[in-house]
């Protein structure tokens, strides 16, 4: 881990002005998992409500990691992404506790037959809107 943090490259990626090749991507993941396992151990849900502890107390070396391994804007949107996962699953689990059940959704507008069934394709679809609002 760390193996480009200190070149021009590893600047570049953390900057967000060059794009992280596939073997860096994976170093910044196995960053991102490691920080996140710290903040496990310490029952830590929200990095960001408290970083001076967090990121300069109890996960210091993790977060140096993850800073080091990855663009700026991916360690803040993990960060944030962390929180709202851990929300929505715990308000899953607070709904099947409830009874809820689950539904399979999906969220294309192609038909089985494909976009080229007549009626059912992406265009036809946006006529169809654009005749409802007139």
């Amino acid at each position: 881990m760390g193996w480009f943090s200190s070149d021009s490259r590893g600047e570049a990626i953390r900057a967000g002005t060059a794009i992280p090749t596939r073997s860096e991507r994976q170093v910044c993941w196995a960053a991102r998992d490691n920080y996140f396992a710290c903040l496990d151990a310490h029952k830590i849900d929200d990095p960001l409500k408290d970083p001076a502890t967090t990121d300069k107390k109890l996960c210091k070396a993790e977060s140096t990691q993850l800073d080091q391994d990855c663009a700026k804007e991916w360690v803040k949107y993990f960060k944030q992404w962390r929180v709202a996962d851990l929300q929505k699953r715990r308000r899953l689990e607070e709904l099947r506790r409830q009874g809820a059940q689950e539904m399979t959704v999906t969220s294309t507008f192609a038909p089985e037959g494909g976009v080229a069934e007549k009626g059912k394709g992406k265009d036809d679809i946006q006529d169809l809107l654009e005749k409802r609002q007139r």
